[in-house]
């Protein structure tokens, strides 16, 4: 598929997204394709390497897994609909823990992880915080956490039982936080997260 004419007001599949080979990243959120942002700046890579490598370090003896970008996340509609050409959702979280490993195949995750990490980026903002907080939420994402660089701070979110995401708290640069999904054992040292 030519990928300079793609037309960002149709509607494609994960089937077509797979035939997009260029080295622009892309997500489709619903069917529609949303461009992501060039590459991340060196504070953007320091914060998810160091949540990412917190957690690996923790969860390499665990049943969980954890992915950082690109990693495509598949949102399916239905259960009935697990075919490449029926999925219209694909995101790639800054990272994913998954804990239900059957959920991972060689393209990468179908159906919700347990955890998504975002990082903010002036650019991402809007999507982050409205359209994928939403996205998340409906897909039962159990736990969203979202990083903001320039405050230094963390937001985090669980899912309840009624599928709504509830704040657990903002969490500044000295804070150890804990992932809500994982062992009490595990705690993220923002600290070091934010450390220049």
């Amino acid at each position: 598929m030519d990928t300079l004419n793609l037309d960002l007001n149709k509607k494609y599949t994960f089937a077509d997204y797979l035939l997009w080979a260029d080295d622009k990243r892309r997500e489709l959120i619903k069917g529609f394709i949303q461009l992501m942002s060039p590459a991340p700046t060196r504070k953007h890579q320091d914060i998810s390497g160091s949540i990412y490598g917190q957690f690996w370090n923790h969860l390499r003896n665990h049943n969980c897994k954890v992915y950082h970008a690109p990693f495509d996340v598949r949102f399916p509609s239905s259960k009935d609909e697990l075919n490449d050409d029926k999925v219209y959702t694909v995101v790639q979280p800054d990272i994913s823990i998954i804990c239900d490993l059957t959920k991972l195949d060689e393209k990468g995750c179908i159906g919700a992880p347990d955890l998504i990490v975002e990082i903010l980026s002036p650019a991402t903002v809007k999507k982050d915080v409205e359209e994928k907080f939403k996205l998340y939420e409906e897909n039962g994402v159990k736990e969203y956490w979202i990083v903001h660089p320039n405050d230094e701070t963390l937001t985090i979110f669980f899912l309840d039982k009624k599928g709504k995401y509830q704040l657990q708290g903002i969490f500044a640069k000295n804070s150890k936080v804990k992932a809500g999904i994982l062992d009490k054992k595990l705690q993220i040292e923002l600290e070091e997260v934010f450390k220049e």
